[in-house]
């Protein structure tokens, strides 16, 4: 189920995550990926509020490190509907990204889902 070079992408992101994407609060998962960019496993990091979740680069981290993930996608919903991303959204994606080159594991996306949507970060060059 992932794209053309094995890595997952924002479209089958989407498509796997219905519940998150019509969740009345936010939620924030991590996927981890494999050394050819193939996902292996889902894990819920944070569960918030109607437009709030905390999220430290800990957690998010964790599930990589304990199975061994070559990199990762994160993934959060907004309930509003909105896939724009906020000033903390680019916040803690550069927090993230900059965590897992220290740790050696990357940061492939961050997507935002909605309902009617999804906005990849990596796509929107927020990302390099």
């Amino acid at each position: 189920m992932a794209g053309a070079k094995g890595l997952l992408t924002p479209r089958q992101v989407y498509a796997r995550l219905p519940s998150v994407r019509r969740a009345r609060q936010e939620q924030f998962v991590v996927f981890c990926l494999n050394s050819r960019g193939l996902p292996f496993r889902r894990e819920l990091v944070s569960k918030g509020i109607l437009n709030a979740t905390l999220v430290h680069p800990r957690e998010v981290f964790a599930t990589a490190i304990l199975h061994n993930a070559a990199s990762i996608v994160v993934v959060h919903n907004h309930p509003s509907g909105d896939t724009e991303a906020s000033a903390d959204d680019l916040d803690i994606t550069a927090r993230l990204v900059k965590a897992g080159q220290i740790l050696g594991i990357e940061l492939a996306d961050h997507v935002i889902v909605a309902e009617g949507g999804y906005t990849s970060l990596r796509e929107a060059g927020f990302i390099s």
